[in-house]
């Protein structure tokens, strides 16, 4: 039974906030003030604590900040009949899950408290993703053997249980819809609708209609009423790509939503609720915008509760081959052979700087496979502008060739490196089966196992 530490200084909101949560099924915990609430913080655990801001001696925000050094995994929702953006805003930057306002709504306070211990069961319940390659394709597709990119599957498998609300950053070309959809498809909503929308791509003008709806006659051209994205979403996941550059009045309209589950259609004065996960992305930080006037700081904080960063392929190099691997195998088929990628192509592949990403790499690849002969992958059949960037790199100095790797090696090392490198290749093209492998090498199983690696 989750356990709640409640703190308000005004005798008649504290018993009514005990009665609501006691009935609700919750172990609460009352304390009049914010000393009696350290107190009870250094003897007793909590999963929750819900505090009012305006207090003496200690007031809510000093009680977060000692609360969040020594219980960091406990959720915290603030009170305060001070709706300023200015103190709901610093609650959230000192660490707070949610804040509610004075006077507030028995549907709403039940709903907060519902999604701050989801998400701190989620946080300190969930077991620690596997490493494995394996275990990560399984999230969607999404391959992951850097440890950067291990820590973003470890993120996704925390946080998709939840109805957090989630900000995902990456450059272009990361896989960001990628990373929505793995959330999505972990999350209790995964039978439901995940709908995806790229806010860029959508006019300013219609920008409102498109995401709530309008009625008929809302305005010139509009003769029959329409369904936005977030009645069409309902129930489900909503995906705000490129979330930057949503003009800043849809800003507003949008930040209402999120805090009263409600829409109101253009052109009507009825309000519909929705129910609704939203998972935003940008390839820029929104900090920056904020500095500029182009994003609301309020909205800012309640879409990025959890964030997410996707590194750049050329900050995840390990990544490179089983992603090759990977892409080739959905380009190919689950049962046909893959091709084989020589030295000069693999050189290539693993020295370029990817500036477009996993994106880049998949059109790279299906333009390697179009021109493959012998179902052999070469540097020929490579687009001339990554060949031309690494050739240019290698006679800067600025990569070093394999040529210049193998520089002072004997010649046992060199062919016991290349030998390896071919085994490796030629398990990768049969998906990892080694029996297949040996047969296809035309040595047997054990051969095989004595020439490969052994792990530590």
């Amino acid at each position: 039974m989750p356990r709640i530490l409640i703190v308000d200084d005004e005798p008649t909101v504290l018993n009514l906030l005990n009665k609501i949560l006691t009935v609700q099924g919750y172990k609460t915990t009352p304390a009049s003030n914010g000393e009696k609430a350290l107190q009870l913080l250094q003897t007793e655990k909590f999963d929750l604590l819900i505090s009012d801001i305006n207090m003496t001696p200690i007031n809510g925000m000093e009680l977060l900040s000692k609360a969040s050094e020594s219980y960091a995994t406990m959720g915290v929702i603030m009170l305060t009949a001070y709706g300023t953006v200015g103190t709901a805003v610093e609650a959230m930057k000192q660490g707070a899950f949610d804040y509610i306002t004075k006077p507030f709504k028995l549907d709403e306070l039940i709903l907060t408290v519902q999604r701050a211990l989801e998400y701190t069961n989620a946080i300190t319940e969930n077991k620690t993703l596997k490493a494995q390659i394996e275990h990560k394709e399984q999230l969607e597709g999404i391959v992951a053997k850097a440890p950067n990119m291990c820590k973003v599957c470890d993120m996704i498998e925390r946080v998709a249980p939840t109805n957090t609300t989630i900000l995902v950053y990456g450059e272009s070309g990361t896989g960001k819809e990628l990373v929505a959809r793995a959330l999505h498809r972990y999350s209790p909503r995964k039978d439901k609708t995940f709908m995806a929308v790229n806010c860029a791509a959508l006019p300013a003008q219609l920008m409102e209609s498109e995401m709530f709806g309008h009625v008929k006659g809302a305005f010139t051209g509009a003769s029959s009423k329409k369904i936005g994205l977030f009645e069409a979403a309902n129930g489900g996941t909503l995906f705000l790509d490129e979330i930057s550059t949503m003009p800043v009045d849809i800003q507003s309209k949008l930040l209402r939503v999120l805090q009263d589950k409600k829409i109101r259609k253009v052109g009507s004065s009825i309000h519909t609720d929705v129910d609704v996960r939203i998972i935003a992305a940008s390839n820029e930080k929104l900090e920056n915008l904020i500095e500029q006037n182009k994003f609301r700081e309020d909205l800012y904080y309640r879409l990025s509760v959890i964030s997410i960063d996707i590194p750049p392929l050329r900050k995840r190099p390990e990544d490179i081959p089983p992603l090759i691997n990977h892409i080739l195998r959905r380009e190919i088929g689950p049962d046909a052979e893959l091709p084989l990628i020589d030295r000069s192509a693999q050189e290539i592949l693993e020295n370029y700087n990817w500036p477009g990403n996993v994106r880049e790499l998949e059109n790279t690849i299906q333009h390697a496979i179009t021109f493959a002969q012998d179902s052999i992958i070469t540097k020929d059949t490579l687009p001339a502008k990554l060949v031309d960037a690494v050739e240019e790199g290698i006679r800067a100095g600025v990569i070093t060739s394999r040529r210049e790797q193998h520089k002072g090696k004997s010649l046992k090392a060199f062919l016991h490196d290349k030998e390896k490198e071919f085994l490796k290749r030629t398990i990768e093209t049969v998906s990892g089966d080694k029996e297949k492998a040996a047969k296809k090498l035309g040595i047997s199983l054990a051969t095989l196992y004595r020439k490969l690696p052994q792990k530590k």
